[in-house]
């Protein structure tokens, strides 16, 4: 099976990238091991070998957008961050000094929790979510557990009334980049390797990464860990894929995390529970657990926030906004729009026998980011991302990044990521 589909004429331009890899392993050295053997065929690559993005994902945001404008182009573009380009910088700028960062779902998602705090001694006198974030004030719900009452009162006509609010029309994308979650612009140069790529995604935590061109000075690309989850997809069949892709979760160290240590939230909490968990232990999503129970009924991820903003009026006739009246709101509405998302999909779950190629050809199919590991009985034993896949087909040799790292743009003073 395995020879009859490398002699197959690649299906795609991500199964061409594993062509070459493919070509590059059979001439390796053969003491080296497997992973060896991957990390020196990634790093012959360079990364203007992998596929463009759609268009719809080369996407950029001004500095002057406002909050709502960022929040419709990302939702719009299915998208979960930006590159902002600072709309002051001189025509004779260079293309780092172009950018000022990256914006994401998650620093709108905190300045959403900055306007549901409830009044207190420790806010600035306007109460306004900007003022907060400059004097570098951490509100209450930064500091506790929300409550019931937090539910309440963000039911739906409190986003009404937010999405509405001058406040949010008004407010700019740099006005909230000094203390919420705010990524420094890093970019890889076309010459840069699939190895620095991939570590990039995986060990350094990013979720996507901009690809510049210096000849143009302009993002030529942009690389997300879905994309490459997709290409490994595309390479099933192939030798060197066929000789990890097998091996099961358990083999490869997965899930990497004890089920004591899964962050979730309960049906009966705050959605707004889940997004500042999400933030708080830095992770794209998380389980919603039954009341008084164990067994997940259904997953929140930052890039599900955005129905928040997009389509607060679904929530109207909710008295207050829990994990489970979110996902209720959520699938009715997307059914009715009939448009898919994998909100619509049950909890997707495997067990720790399953194979990584099995998982990557199921996160891909379903474009998710993340499933579920449990028992037989069905009880959470732990979560697998696209993260830690990509983690386990390469590792970081000593010294490998050198001074790669001094050129980034630092965070903004007071961030709090």
């Amino acid at each position: 099976m395995v020879m009859a589909a490398t002699e197959e004429s690649p299906r795609s331009p991500e199964a061409k990238v594993g062509m070459r890899v493919e070509d590059l392993w059979d001439v390796q050295e053969p003491q080296l091991s497997p992973t060896e053997k991957l990390n020196a065929c990634f790093e012959s690559i360079p990364v203007s070998a992998f596929p463009p993005a759609p268009l719809n994902q080369v996407i950029e945001i001004k500095s002057d957008s406002s909050l709502a404008e960022a929040v419709q182009i990302l939702a719009q573009h299915k998208i979960l961050s930006a590159p902002v380009v600072d709309v002051d910088a001189p025509d004779h700028a260079s293309w780092i000094d172009r950018y000022l960062g990256v914006v994401e779902f998650a620093g709108i998602a905190v300045w959403i929790l900055y306007q549901s705090e409830p009044p207190s001694p420790r806010s600035p006198s306007d109460g306004s979510a900007v003022a907060a974030a400059r004097n570098g004030v951490i509100s209450p719900l930064e500091q506790q557990v929300l409550g019931p009452e937090s539910a309440a009162a963000t039911s739906g006509s409190f986003f009404e009334s937010l999405t509405s609010s001058e406040l949010y029309k008004s407010t700019q994308v740099r006005d909230i980049s000094g203390s919420f979650r705010w990524a420094p612009f890093l970019a890889l140069q076309t010459s840069n390797s699939f190895l620095t790529m991939l570590l990039l995604l995986s060990k350094y935590k990013m979720k996507s990464i901009p690809v510049v061109n210096l000849g143009e000075g302009k993002i030529e690309n942009i690389i997300t860990q879905s994309a490459v989850i997709h290409m490994l997809a595309e390479c099933a069949g192939l030798q060197w894929f066929e000789s990890w892709g097998t091996k099961t979760l358990s083999e490869l160290g997965l899930p990497m995390m004890s089920p004591a240590s899964i962050v979730k939230v309960y049906e009966d909490e705050p959605v707004l529970q889940a997004f500042k968990l999400m933030r708080k232990k830095k992770v794209g999503g998380i389980p919603v657990i039954e009341k008084g129970g164990s067994k997940a009924v259904g997953n929140i991820s930052l890039r599900d926030i955005h129905f928040l903003l997009t389509a607060p009026e679904i929530y109207h006739d909710y008295r207050s906004i829990t994990a489970k009246n979110f996902l209720t709101a959520v699938r009715s509405y997307l059914e009715k729009h009939q448009a898919f998302s994998p909100m619509l999909s049950d909890m997707i779950t495997c067990k720790k026998d399953h194979s990584v190629k099995d998982l990557i050809l199921l996160l891909d199919s379903k474009k998710i980011h993340r499933v579920y590991v449990v028992d037989d009985n069905g009880n959470l034993e732990g979560v697998v991302t696209l993260r830690d896949i990509i983690s386990r087909l390469v590792h970081e040799p000593r010294g490998y990044f050198g001074d790669f790292f001094d050129g980034v743009l630092p965070l903004p003073e007071n961030s709090r990521v």
